[in-house]
């Protein structure tokens, strides 16, 4: 994930504070563009008689704009009642701390309760998906799960429906990725990191037939006629009759692919889930919805954090360059393969601007028409939220304001309004414009 592994802990917001007085000059020499005013935007507690435990996501379920749900990541998914008045109320939606056939890993690292959403026919279904890291047989495992709501009480998931559909083996505790989100598409694409360690150690990001490594996966979980069944592997679960509990799109890039990077692949062992690929840790992805485009923060390794607009095959590089810069620390060194094409970064910005990227979403919050359009983004570390607005061959960037432990960014559906994750301080807050500063005080 984004979070550096000293600075994930209850405690890491004394060790932000410190971060945040970093240099906001680029490496390169091109500096940030100037916000309006120094105080020209703020972050206001939306729920000041609530807080939560390392919160790393906030969402809504389809159609309903009265509730909402904060992620923890120590394991529990919190439904807030009645959120935009006086008095709101937390309650559990869902609780993976329970007892089952694994226990939790949530106090590692980068590992616990990463990603959640719920199905676009929720209301009708009560399906939703859950990616986190749980142990067994003494080893760490991330797994990406469904569940249903309980019966007659679509308040609350079942902890008992849970259906696996991927659980895969981690070497390392760190670059999970696990945001999921669906397209309009109405498939469910799933981010995932290079399993971890430094410099891709394990040599796990440039392949497609190594494992659910370093990408974004795109995953069929209805079953649609036409769909294929995914390629054999050891942590894909499977009903007694032998079928997957999902299928993949037959659109997907890698579905019969050949080769890659130049290199002959076998087809019947192609991880033909892979939408894109090249993605060292992608920290939050969100699709736009006017234009469909789909945006990742990408966590840096050495030196560079970045923001990609992500297309169908996208190759976006790691771990054979790090944002647009060449990297020899990794398995390959300096060797570049025969067919290697990425796609810049439409944004990037180096480790003494930032230290970990928080991916976004687009503006379209009804109270700030100024930022209509631009992505925004934040940096964990240095607390910096940035407006990024298109141009070429890099976007344009403009400063907000400055909050450390920023872990995600929201929507609120009924008008739009940013919702900000911070998980130093257990808070969900909204952007907002900062009160004047009367002239006096000037």
């Amino acid at each position: 994930m984004m979070l550096r592994s000293l600075l994930i802990s209850k405690s890491c917001s004394l060790a932000i504070s410190a971060l945040s007085v970093l240099s906001a000059t680029w490496a390169s020499g091109q500096a940030p563009a100037p916000a309006p005013a120094p105080s020209a935007y703020t972050l206001e507690d939306v729920l000041p008689s609530l807080t939560f435990d390392l919160p790393v996501a906030v969402t809504t379920a389809p159609g309903d704009t009265e509730r909402l749900y904060v992620m923890e990541k120590s394991g529990r998914v919190q439904r807030i009642d009645g959120w935009r008045g006086p008095n709101p109320t937390k309650k559990t939606f869902l609780d993976l701390t329970l007892p089952k056939d694994g226990k939790l890993q949530n106090n590692a690292s980068e590992c616990g309760l990463l990603g959640f959403t719920f199905a676009p026919d929720f209301a009708k279904s009560g399906r939703c998906f859950v990616y986190y890291s749980l142990r067994f047989s003494r080893k760490l495992h991330q797994r990406l799960s469904r569940f249903q709501v309980l019966p007659g009480d679509p308040t609350k998931a079942d902890p008992a429906s849970e259906q696996p559909l991927i659980t895969q083996e981690d070497a390392a505790n760190n670059h999970n990725g696990g945001d999921l989100h669906f397209g309009q598409d109405g498939y469910l694409y799933v981010s995932v990191g290079d399993g971890g360690g430094g410099n891709d150690q394990f040599d796990q990001a440039r392949f497609i037939d190594r494992g659910f490594h370093a990408g974004l996966l795109r995953l069929d979980v209805d079953q649609r006629r036409g769909n294929p069944p995914p390629n054999p592997h050891p942590g894909i679960a499977r009903a007694a009759n032998g079928r997957a509990f999902y299928s993949v799109p037959a659109d997907n890039p890698f579905v019969g692919a050949t080769s890659y990077h130049g290199s002959a692949v076998d087809p019947a062992t192609v991880r033909t889930e892979f939408w894109a690929t090249g993605l060292r840790n992608p920290w939050r992805f969100s699709f736009d919805a006017p234009t469909g485009r789909l945006f990742v923060g990408d966590v840096g390794q050495n030196a560079y954090e970045e923001v990609n607009v992500v297309t169908r095959g996208g190759d976006y590089g790691w771990s054979l360059r790090e944002a647009q810069h060449p990297f020899p620390l990794g398995p390959s060194g300096e060797t570049l393969p025969p067919d290697f094409h990425p796609i810049d970064p439409v944004f990037e910005y180096p480790h003494n601007v930032g230290l970990s990227v928080t991916g976004g979403v687009v503006s379209h919050a009804a109270g700030l028409p100024e930022l209509e359009g631009a992505y925004i983004f934040a940096d964990f570390a240095t607390g910096m939220v940035v407006a990024l607005r298109e141009a070429s061959p890099l976007w344009k960037d403009e400063m907000l304001m400055r909050e450390p432990g920023i872990s995600a960014i929201g929507v609120d559906p009924q008008n739009g309004d940013l919702l900000f994750a911070n998980l130093a301080q257990g808070k969900i807050k909204r952007l907002t414009r900062a009160p004047a500063v009367p002239v006096s005080a000037q």
